[in-house]
């Protein structure tokens, strides 16, 4: 892409923003020329503009604040280094390992990252191991409306899905440390952590939520705990049950009141998977989706879809949607491709505006919040009747791992905007033939000095230093660098990196992805040992 090409980006972009001025904030809409802005509201003071939305959503986190001119833009040119420096702030990867034994298991290793298009991102992701059960969890989380949804989930649903598939006794054994003041079990063991809690301060009534839960599962008197597909399921919808509670109830402190408040008027779309040997579920509920790659006996590559996006494109999500509400609002139910023309997910956490009454939302909002200071914008959808509309509980899929798994792909819908499923395996496949290739073969000769140096200067000659080395960095590389035929563009790569902050947004999405990689010796060990 030329310099020429880049400027019309920027120009054109900025031309597209049309403003409207409310009270002492600035209100954006924008047209995008890709559809997958979430949220979209509508307003009497301008025309409609099709597929248009305020800053993604109903929280407007920051107004739009870049200023410097086109001839300022186009100065912005990255240098390759510059690119990858980008590209590779947010990667990270992990050796996984059997936590009880200390031995590999089904998970070989698994590799992440996150490339940010809102300020602040509202992706978040984590993983996680169950200290008190098996199984590794990893989640994808999308946030809309603002991150503080994507946040909470990201924070606390792995908790639930954790004391959901404890025993009977290892939940009397947590009511019993409680109630005499003594540490908790632990539960969970971070491997890569959603990040820096905003919710140090309300952690106590989050484990109050938590252990209610606890207490309901020990009234169900199992002696072995849910089941993996039951603990996915109750653990999403309690989670969003519970969000929207802590709002209702009556709270003095101020710091839980607000942040509870910005919780549940944003929303996050999740993605959720649980591996436990050759066991792997994956819990789905929006618009995140995961994939598996299968390399069949003849070499050939295929993709596995995990999920379904739940959207209006779904005519399954179509059908439930008008089985669970009147006849007489089949034609409201969704407008122009959205959830009451404002939603592009049909399932997500949080968003009460959806899910509410509207009485309710005006008692909530009517006890002195500083919705403005707070980012909360009171807005109430359009053919709002029988809500509630949106739900948080999730697809469960059941997979059985076989040793031509070789691995799993889960990415929030920023990537899956720019690339097929098919594409993904292409290129994680690509990939790793390439990482593979590029790795000296210390075993035919000796490692010294000597012939590291040579092999560095090789690599370098040849420009094989800038390859990736972490699989989420080398398809988010290409999710954004590459043209309608699939071919990288450096060119369009850097244009695309140093998008301005109020244009950003209007050509990619937030783009968060985990590739997990199976260790098929083991899968096909499993299997031999009966």
């Amino acid at each position: 892409m030329s310099s020429t090409v880049a400027y019309w980006i920027f120009s054109s972009a900025r031309n597209r923003i049309a403003t409207l001025q409310g009270g002492r904030r600035l209100y954006s809409r924008v047209v995008s020329n890709r559809n997958q802005l979430k949220w979209r509201l509508s307003s009497p003071s301008l025309p409609e503009i099709k597929n248009s939305s305020p800053c993604g959503g109903f929280t407007l986190q920051k107004a739009y604040r870049h200023t410097s001119t086109e001839e300022e833009d186009l100065q912005l040119q990255l240098s390759p280094e510059q690119v990858n420096e980008v590209l590779r702030a947010g990667e990270s990867a992990h050796k996984a390992l059997d936590f009880n034994s200390g031995v590999p298991n089904s998970v070989l290793r698994f590799e992440s990252n996150q490339l940010a298009a809102n300020s602040p991102v509202e992706d978040r992701q984590g993983v996680a191991s169950c200290l008190q059960t098996s199984g590794l969890m990893f989640g994808i989380f999308d946030g809309h409306g603002g991150h503080a949804c994507a946040q909470a989930v990201s924070e606390r649903l792995f908790y639930y899905m954790a004391v959901s598939l404890m025993s009977h006794q290892t939940l009397e054994q947590m009511e019993e440390a409680v109630e005499n003041l003594k540490p908790l079990l632990p539960i969970l063991q971070w491997l890569k952590h959603p990040g820096d809690s905003i919710y140090k301060d309300v952690t106590s009534v989050h484990l109050d939520h938590l252990r209610v839960y606890w207490q309901e599962l020990l009234d169900l008197h199992m002696e072995m705990g849910l089941s993996i597909e039951e603990a996915l399921m109750y653990s999403f919808q309690r989670l969003d049950s519970d969000i929207s509670l802590e709002i209702q109830a009556p709270l003095e402190d101020e710091v839980t009141k607000n942040l509870s408040l910005q919780v549940a008027f944003s929303g996050a779309t999740a993605c959720m998977a649980h591996v436990n040997g050759v066991h792997l579920h994956v819990a789905n509920a929006g618009d995140c989706r995961a994939i598996l790659g299968v390399q069949e006996d003849n070499g050939m590559w295929s993709c596995l879809p995990l999920t379904c996006d739940h959207n209006a494109w779904n005519e399954a999500e179509l059908s439930r949607l008008k089985r669970e509400h009147p006849e007489s609002e089949d034609k409201t139910l969704i407008i122009d491709d959205r959830l009451l023309g404002v939603l592009i997910p049909c399932r997500a956490f949080g968003d009460v505006q959806l899910k509410w009454t509207k009485e309710l939302q005006r008692n909530v909002l009517g006890r002195g919040f500083d919705t403005e200071a707070l980012n909360i914008y009171q807005f109430t959808p359009p053919h709002l009747y029988t809500p509630p509309y949106l739900t948080a509980k999730p697809e469960v899929t059941y997979h059985r791992l076989r040793p031509k798994d070789k691995f799993l792909v889960l990415a929030s819908d920023g990537l899956w905007d720019m690339l097929g499923n098919e594409d993904v395996v292409r290129l994680v496949v690509g990939h790793l033939s390439k990482v593979d290739r590029h790795k000296p073969d210390l075993a035919q000769r000796p490692a010294n000095l000597g012939f590291m140096q040579s092999l560095l200067l090789q690599r370098k000659a040849s420009g094989l230093h800038a390859a990736d080395q972490n699989a989420a960095t080398h398809l988010i590389r290409h999710a954004i660098g590459s043209n309608e035929y699939g071919e990288m563009e450096p060119e369009r790569l850097a244009a695309m990196l140093t998008l301005p902050e109020d244009v950003a947004r209007m050509y990619r999405d937030d783009i968060t992805v985990t590739v997990v990689f199976f260790d098929s010796d083991s899968i096909d060990a499993y299997y031999k040992g009966g």
